[in-house]
This record gives structure tokens, C-alpha cells and sequence, in this order.
């Protein structure tokens, strides 16, 4: 059986953030904060029914590249489809590129982004936990990330979006999802896009919406 409530998985098979320790750090104590132990692990065998058996939530933290084993897949959906709960953080969108559920799950995929700079978040759901913590308008640095296709597209529930006119090298609009959230049979899942430097994980409106994700992940 599982040794904690919230597995943190930090795998990369690609670029590597520098803020990876910090996430893990910051999910655990919000995880501490709910009287939940956390998990933070690299080890791709955390990911079977076993495993995941029993865990209140998964979390992939700037995860990139394939980062799981095909049967790892195949507990992940698992777990998912029968009423577990994930979190995807800032680079999971440019995790397991060849896998078509995580694709569908997501709703679109990472097609990268202009150079780490100030810019706005606007919040689009102030009734939903995760972005009801957060001001409508909010000044954020972070990479603002661009995609493949339109999350919105997908069926996605949006819960931020970002305001291209606050930034340089947007390229959706005026409507650009930054977060978002969707049911899939029993489960939950929450993407958020934010999350890329070190000090962001100590910044109160970010754990803020980070703690609200895990409310409604949760519940």
C-alpha cells in the first residue's frame, strides 16, 4: 500500500525547471496543511494499481518528456477513470506527448512559450476553489504558455486566463486559458499553467490557487 496520501511525481525527460524542488515542497505542506502526507518521488514504479491504490491525489509537477511506463499509462487511467484525482503543474503540458489519453486529458498540448516576463492573469470561474482566492485582475511573472490547439476546444472548464495585451508574444487573443479542470468518469483532473520560477511557490496568491486546487481535487 501507498506510503502517503499525495504522490508528487518530478520525472523529466526533457528540459528541467529549477523550481521543481520548490513545487514539491510547497504541494507538501498544502498537502499538511489538509492532514494529507505527501509522496515526491522520481521512480516510474509508484505508477501501478498498487501503487496508486488508496492515494488521495496524484500530482505531475513540470513533468516533460515520456515519463511513464506503458503499464504506469495504463494504472494512471485507471486510478483516474474509477475516482482518483490529478494535478497537472506548469511544464506537465509537455509531458507524455505520445500518449492519446493524457492528450485528450489535457485537452491540447504545450507548443511553448515567449521569454519569462510580467504579465496579468484575469480570472474567468471566481466561483471555483482554485481561482476564487485570486484577485480578478492579477499581475503575475511567469512563461505564458502557448498551445497546440485551443484548450477551450476540448470541452475544458476555463478557470484563468492570461491578458495578452499585459504581455509580449501572445498569440490566442482574448481568450487564452491558463487553467482549467474537467471530470472524466469518476475522477477529477486540474491543469494550471503557472508555476515556472522557484519563488513563485512562495508567493501567497499562487499557493493560494495551488491549496484551492487540491479543495476541489479533493472533495
Amino acid at each position: 500500500m501507498p506510503t502517503a496520501d499525495v504522490l508528487v511525481y518530478t520525472r523529466t525527460a526533457g528540459y528541467r525547471h529549477a523550481s521543481i524542488p520548490d513545487g514539491a515542497a510547497a504541494l507538501a505542506g498544502l498537502a499538511a496543511a489538509r492532514g494529507l502526507t505527501a509522496e515526491t518521488t522520481e521512480d516510474p514504479a509508484a505508477f501501478s494499481g498498487a501503487g496508486l491504490a488508496g492515494r488521495a491525489l496524484v500530482v505531475l509537477l513540470s513533468t516533460t518528456g515520456t515519463v511513464l511506463t506503458p503499464e504506469g499509462r495504463t494504472a494512471l487511467e485507471a486510478y483516474l477513470r474509477a475516482g482518483g484525482a490529478l494535478l497537472a503543474v506548469h511544464a506537465a503540458a509537455n509531458a507524455e506527448p505520445d500518449w492519446p489519453f493524457y492528450g485528450d486529458l489535457l485537452g491540447t498540448r504545450f507548443a511553448g512559450h515567449p521569454p519569462l516576463q510580467p504579465g496579468a492573469v484575469l480570472v474567468e470561474d471566481a466561483g471555483h476553489p482554485a481561482s476564487a482566492p485570486l484577485p480578478p485582475r492579477w499581475e503575475w511573472t511567469d512563461e505564458w504558455y502557448e498551445y497546440t490547439s485551443h484548450p477551450r476546444a476540448s470541452g475544458v472548464h476555463v478557470l484563468l486566463c492570461a491578458d495578452e495585451t499585459a504581455y509580449e508574444g501572445g498569440t490566442l487573443g482574448d481568450d487564452h486559458p491558463l487553467a482549467w479542470c474537467r471530470t472524466v468518469d469518476r475522477g477529477r483532473f486540474l491543469f494550471t499553467a503557472l508555476g515556472h520560477a522557484p519563488e513563485a511557490y512562495r508567493d501567497p496568491v499562487l499557493l493560494a490557487h495551488l491549496d484551492g486546487a487540491l479543495a476541489w481535487l479533493l472533495c
